[in-house]
């Protein structure tokens, strides 16, 4: 049975659920998205494991606490939760941005990690031109975060996808426009300004999953191929077809491939 609980850190209130029993994996979302986004993964995963989903800072239920949501600073709240929850180790899930806070949790907890899976996500910093990119996009949601949020989820999905789930497209951004401009602009601040981790998977010495879409515009397949022979144990699903958004445009493959790797390790 899912619980919904909350903890406090740096006076914020931090939102996350609990569901079912066993080893224990660690969901996070990505950007403009919350705990929800994991919902049908969770109502499985919790036959066999002990489930936790935490809303980041400044999305869904959770507060803001700071102007800038730095990777280590919601790899602390991360913490946070699991210590609250009494586990020792764990498997952390991350999609897109939840990529980069895994990251920086194996960085800062190694002792503390199972296993990693980047769901859409990847090791290196932003480059030049793409810090360019996250301060211009700042400036867009300062001026109009509606019409942002409702051109920027639909370039998550590969072409064909975005027509096939157009209802849950429409979905998502209603539900993304319910997210404050303070809490998106300290996420892409926090984006912008992350480390780069490539070093860091070379010396993992925990099983690394990525999975990853042909389609994805966000991060593309060629930057991630260079990443998935760095750590010493890795696995890759690469999917046709498939943009940034495989838990929905390939749901029982992503959800197939999640649970095999929590079986193996």
């Amino acid at each position: 049975m899912e619980q919904k609980k909350q903890i406090f850190y740096q006076d914020a209130k931090i939102v996350y659920t609990t569901s079912g029993l066993g080893k224990v994996v660690v969901l996070l979302h990505g950007f403009l998205e919350d705990l929800t986004m994991w919902d049908e993964f969770v109502g499985k995963l919790s036959y066999n494991n002990m489930v936790i989903s935490i809303d980041l800072p400044g999305f869904g239920a959770s507060g803001m606490i700071s102007n800038n949501h730095g990777m280590h600073i919601m790899a602390d709240v991360v913490a946070a939760v699991i210590e609250n929850e009494g586990v020792k180790k764990c498997t952390i899930v991350g999609h897109s941005m939840g990529g980069y806070v895994a990251l920086a949790f194996a960085n800062n907890f190694a002792d503390k990690l199972r296993g990693l899976v980047l769901f859409h996500s990847q090791a290196a910093a932003d480059d030049k031109n793409t810090k360019v990119n996250r301060d211009r996009t700042i400036k867009i949601v300062e001026n109009n975060h509606a019409k942002f949020i409702s051109s920027f989820i639909p370039s998550l999905f590969s072409d064909e996808n975005a027509i096939k789930f157009s209802s849950k497209i429409m979905q998502i951004v209603d539900k993304s426009l319910l997210i404050s401009n303070e809490g998106i602009i300290a996420a892409l601040a926090g984006m912008r300004d992350r480390d780069d981790y490539l070093e860091l998977l070379t010396q993992l010495e925990i099983p690394v999953l990525f999975i990853v879409g042909k389609k994805d515009s966000r991060i593309p397949l060629n930057k991630i191929s260079k990443q998935i022979g760095l750590p010493k144990i890795s696995e890759s699903l690469i999917m046709d077809n498939v943009g940034h958004m495989g838990f929905i445009e390939a749901n029982e493959l992503t959800y197939n491939a999640v649970e095999g790797f929590l079986k193996r390790y």
